[in-house]
């Protein structure tokens, strides 16, 4: 602890207030941790202290080695009005005020008891829905064909606008993760079965489905791009799929990093949507976007969206299969008019 902190505690009454004694924890916190992080805590143990008022206890006042334990349980009584996550944030905090006046002897509490209040009295925060834009991304992917006929000033150039078509629609039609796509070699892609074996998450074997779409898509930036295959005196089937088209790759014929896969999706929201669209659709919302299309058009089937997007458990699946405000209003006054 810092000189000037410990002479602080020196000069504090034989028994601290509660409110001092806050006061000193939230001083340790801001010189260990961010300014964010500090302000948090803050605001929990200000929250802390109101919930105290509430049951008669004066922080001002009351020695900090009356504090009961049974305080914490009082306060999370109060959080409930917060969000679980709030309530979960505010606890910890809590809960290192009770650590801190126990290490500075400045009062002798009960820790497994504080740890036991918590865990029975808090919620715990649950698992938060895919949030994505979906209207924006249906109009980027309704767009990627402009790109096709899109005029351009080099053979890079249109290089590089068949790719990013053919890279998007095949997010969105594959549920590929962005390092996977960003991998894909030619001769992992089966064209007459529409479908590629790949080492997927966890270092699995997996069986990714090609559309019909993505496949053509595919196909026109690989037409384009034979000559530059040809000439690399590579296999073909050692090629990357989506290759890099800049200067730094110059001829040779190198797979995009997850970087660049990231990139063109920012590149185009920004060119198709505005760029106050940038950071709201990244390479996972296309995957968010092909669970929720899989689900819509099975039905709420969770067993075949968990295979095609090959969740190891159906829990993470279950988190796509809600509907959204729009969708609730128009069932709702579908059945009352």
């Amino acid at each position: 602890m810092p000189t000037n902190q410990r002479e602080t505690i020196d000069k504090l009454p034989a028994i601290p207030s509660v409110e001092e004694s806050i006061a000193l924890y939230i001083d340790s916190v801001s010189l260990a941790r961010s300014n964010n992080t500090a302000r948090t805590y803050s605001n929990a143990l200000h929250a802390f202290s109101q919930a105290l008022e509430s049951a008669d206890i004066e922080p001002e006042t009351h020695p900090i080695n009356e504090l009961n334990e049974d305080s914490v349980a009082v306060f999370a009584k109060e959080l409930k009005k917060f969000s679980p996550a709030t309530e979960t944030l505010y606890l910890t905090a809590v809960a290192g005020f009770f650590e801190f006046i126990s290490a500075e002897r400045l009062a002798d509490p009960s820790l497994p008891r504080v740890r036991l209040l918590i865990r029975q009295r808090g919620r715990r925060p649950g698992p938060r829905l895919p949030q994505f834009p979906r209207e924006d991304i249906e109009n980027l992917l309704k767009s990627m064909d402009s790109l096709l006929s899109a005029p351009y000033e080099d053979d890079v150039e249109h290089l590089r606008n068949l790719r990013d078509r053919a890279f998007i629609t095949t997010l969105a039609n594959t549920g590929l993760r962005v390092h996977e796509a960003c991998a894909l070699r030619r001769g992992e892609l089966e064209w007459e079965e529409g479908r590629a074996i790949i080492i997927g998450k966890g270092n699995r074997q997996a069986v990714v489905r090609f559309s019909t779409t993505s496949l053509r898509t595919l196909k026109d930036y690989l037409n384009v791009r034979a000559s530059l295959d040809g000439s690399s005196g590579k296999p073909l089937a050692s090629l990357p799929i989506f290759a890099r088209h800049d200067k730094g790759a110059g001829k040779r014929v190198e797979n995009i990093s997850t970087t660049t896969g990231r990139n063109i999706i920012a590149h185009r929201v920004a060119q198709i949507l505005g760029r106050d669209k940038v950071g709201s659709i990244t390479p996972h919302s296309f995957r968010h976007f092909f669970v929720t299309t899989v689900l819509r058009a099975s039905g709420g089937n969770l067993k075949l969206a968990q295979e095609l997007a090959r969740h190891k458990n159906i829990q993470v699946t279950q988190r796509y299969a809600h509907l959204s405000d729009d969708e609730l209003d128009r069932g709702y006054f579908e059945v009352f008019k």
